[in-house]
């Protein structure tokens, strides 16, 4: 296969130096959906914000790309809890985009699990859910109920947790006791354990836990905070943008400019600027100094501490031995399907596929990664993005398209990482497409009927990832949601620099949703009183 074509798809403004408009009230490095959620919520509060984008588009894992006629996503394969105009997601998103962005809902059968020749669906609802799975696991009704009484209960204790993020620490520390005075023993135990303690079939627990390439770890691994937070979202069924992932970025950032802000793509920001023990701005790519009183990284801590932090600046120390308490999360390849026919006529599903050779997740995902050529592909994730967006067909008539995700060591291919990309070589082709049929044979195995219609596909790497994203080990939830990682009282906005701040996905949770609502807590955290009634608004409604 060829080098592809850059994509068509450009959301934001290019960066030239002669384009600032300073002064800015605040500087965000990253276009991320954290990094935009913080710019709008501070634009409503009539603050200047600028945001810095190293990629040729805004959007960080929200983006969208167009290539050879198709347009795919790159990481909004589907949201939850925006069906309904009270839930906090759907709340936040009509506040960071003035209610322009639409959602269109997928198939009531909004995941199918597969293991090995059999599959059961997850149904949007939670007595439709609960009845699905009993008629699946009859014996199982004391289970399943007690399951969503757990997700409820760890519903409830999330508001403690999250206050606990934007207070000062002498708060936080004697808010932490009470919150876990009272949080269930359970909250952050191991998934696998919790769901152990509920029944011994190991395929309800696999059912339960099958959507755990949401977060990417399988469920020994992660914590339970995490698997209820994913279960939950998705309670009432799924949701995907119309128009396409791309929208999010283009409707909100109309509303980072109403207070004079902007969104700069081509924007590279190589460090922070520390002066007198403070964040003061940041230097870029072409030797420009641009200066606000508040720099928001949206970049994720990796990079923030261990790349755009400088060794002189205060608790740079600090920082360093922190990272070391936390781990990057996985790594993936994606297919990127084309097929010349509708989404309709190939008649593509509105339901995920997740695709797995048995309920053993973590023998499998052991196996897979000592002898990957010899074992059976983990966890293969397969979307519909086509199918999903109703304005599809007429934004791209005649054609569709498919996505599918496995896991994708960074090590498979850090051989080739210091090669420019689209110009890697044959090897590296020829690698990628070993591991694209083997995906395309999983595609096959469940939709026969599409084998010899595929008129294009490409596989993206972790070196893809890094290149695109800056996450440098191609990791696409930044950090492990291990209990570990739920023990850090660091990951929070405000860190030990003044002026420097932390947004996205690394100080809640990952996810399209999580790394909002660490856009929410950032706004709270610079913006003091000024951001509690935006806070309240949010959470209470």
């Amino acid at each position: 296969m060829s080098s592809p074509k850059p994509s068509t798809i450009r959301v934001g403004r290019r960066y030239r130096a002669s384009r600032l408009e300073g002064p800015y009230d605040a500087i965000v490095i990253g276009s991320g959906i954290g990094g935009l959620t913080t710019a709008a919520c501070m634009s409503k509060l009539g603050r200047k914000v600028v945001v810095f984008e190293q990629h040729y588009t805004a959007g960080g894992f929200t983006h969208s790309y167009e290539r050879n006629g198709y347009e795919w996503d790159v990481g909004v394969h589907y949201i939850g809890d925006v069906g309904a105009d009270h839930t906090l997601t759907k709340r936040l998103f009509d506040h960071i985009t003035d209610g322009q962005l639409k959602w269109a809902p997928m198939d009531s059968h909004f995941d199918r699990i597969f293991l090995g020749d059999r599959h059961v669906d997850l149904v949007a609802g939670p007595e439709a859910f609960k009845a699905e799975l009993k008629k699946a696991f009859p014996g199982e009704d004391k289970a399943i109920d007690t399951y969503l009484v757990y997700l409820k209960k760890v519903a409830s204790a999330m508001p403690g947790l999250v206050i606990g993020k934007v207070l000062p620490d002498l708060a936080a520390g004697p808010l932490r006791k009470l919150v876990s005075r009272a949080a269930p023993s359970y909250l952050n135990r191991p998934t696998r354990e919790v769901l152990e303690s509920l029944t011994g079939n190991q395929e309800l627990i696999a059912v339960l836990t099958g959507q755990w390439g949401d977060n990417g770890l399988p469920p020994a691994e992660s914590s339970f905070i995490i698997h209820a937070l994913i279960a939950r979202h998705y309670l009432y069924g799924g949701y995907y943008p119309i128009g396409g992932a791309s929208e999010m970025a283009k409707t909100i950032i109309p509303v980072i400019q109403q207070s004079g802000g902007e969104v700069f793509t081509y924007a590279d920001v190589k460090e922070i600027l520390i002066e007198k023990g403070k964040a003061v701005g940041v230097g870029m790519a072409d030797g420009e100094e641009v200066r606000a009183p508040l720099v928001i990284s949206n970049a994720g801590v990796f990079n923030t501490f261990d790349k755009l932090l400088p060794e002189t600046a205060p608790h740079h120390a600090f920082y360093q031995e922190k990272l070391k308490t936390v781990e990057r999360s996985m790594a993936s390849n994606c297919l990127y399907i084309g097929l010349q026919d509708t989404a309709e006529n190939l008649k593509l599903p509105k339901t995920n596929f997740w695709i797995y050779p048995g309920a053993d997740y973590e023998k499998q995902v052991s196996d897979f990664m000592a002898a990957p050529d010899e074992t059976d592909i983990p966890l293969t994730y397969i979307s519909f993005p086509s199918a999903k967006d109703p304005s599809f067909a007429e934004r791209y008539p005649g054609r569709a398209t498919i996505e599918i995700v496995a896991p994708g060591p960074y090590e498979w291919y850090e051989r080739w990482a210091d090669k420019t990309w689209g110009k890697r070589g044959e090897e590296y082709e020829a690698e990628k497409e070993v591991f694209a049929q083997r995906l395309l044979a999983k595609l096959y195995e469940k939709l026969p009927h599409l084998e010899g219609k595929v008129d294009y596909y490409e596989l993206s790497t972790p070196l893809s990832t890094d290149y695109f994203c800056r996450y440098s080990k191609g990791e696409i939830y930044g950090l492990n949601h291990t209990p570990g990682r739920f023990e850090q009282d660091w990951l929070k906005p405000k860190t030990r620099i003044p002026g420097l701040y932390l947004t996205g996905q690394d100080v809640m949770t990952c996810g399209v949703a999580g790394a909002m609502i660490g856009g929410l807590l950032a706004t709270v955290a610079v913006s003091g009183f000024r951001g509690l009634p935006l806070a309240k608004k949010m959470f209470v409604g």
